[in-house]
């Protein structure tokens, strides 16, 4: 059975709040046990900040790996000029270097992505768009049930509509964009 942490739940919060943060609270638990606590009780009690330590070591560790905001601006504008060939060979690229067996598929579905037997079907030829909507993300969507893909994602530098969003949510559509995108491409040679 594979583990599932709650989305709102406070570890999962803190995996995507800045590090500092969890090391704050396990400096605050560790001093107040050390402060509160009787004398034989203080060593136990502060290490009850064990696990915020571990949460900011895994949270930095995360987001040492991002580009930064001035990379994310470089990869988003250069991926924005880009023509579908172009495009689509670096995200080839991209997933090949995550480990992914990677092949070109039609209709809704670009990618059909394979690694350690589970697929992901990905739909990225309408990345450029201003706006979308959740049109495109229930054709993915079908596709993959139809399929029987363990998981399907969507590619989009613009912004997609709420309800576009709802559904992403509703139906575990993966979404792509900004940051996400920049680390997958992170090792491309851009055009400048």
């Amino acid at each position: 059975m594979k583990f599932k942490m709650a989305p709102n739940s406070l570890f999962a919060v803190l995996l995507r709040s800045p590090w500092w943060i969890s090391m704050a609270i396990a400096l605050v638990f560790g001093s107040a046990a050390l402060a509160l606590l009787p004398e034989p009780y203080r060593v136990m009690g502060a290490m009850g900040g064990f696990p915020f330590v571990g949460i900011g070591l895994v949270a930095l560790w995360q987001q040492m790996r991002l580009p930064s905001e001035k990379r994310c601006a470089a990869v988003l504008g250069a991926v924005s000029r880009m023509n579908w060939p172009e495009f689509s060979r670096l995200l080839q690229h991209g997933f090949a270097q995550q480990g992914y067996e990677v092949k070109q598929a039609h209709g809704a579905v670009d990618f059909e992505l394979t690694r350690a037997g589970a697929t992901t079907l990905v739909a990225a030829r309408r990345w450029k768009a201003a706006r979308h909507g959740e049109e495109a993300l229930q054709a993915l969507h079908g596709a993959a049930q139809s399929r029987g893909a363990s998981h399907c994602l969507y590619i989009a530098i613009g912004d997609l509509s709420a309800n576009a969003h709802s559904f992403a949510k509703r139906n575990q559509v993966q979404l792509m964009q900004g940051p996400a995108l920049a680390l997958l491409l992170k090792d491309a040679h851009l055009p400048a």
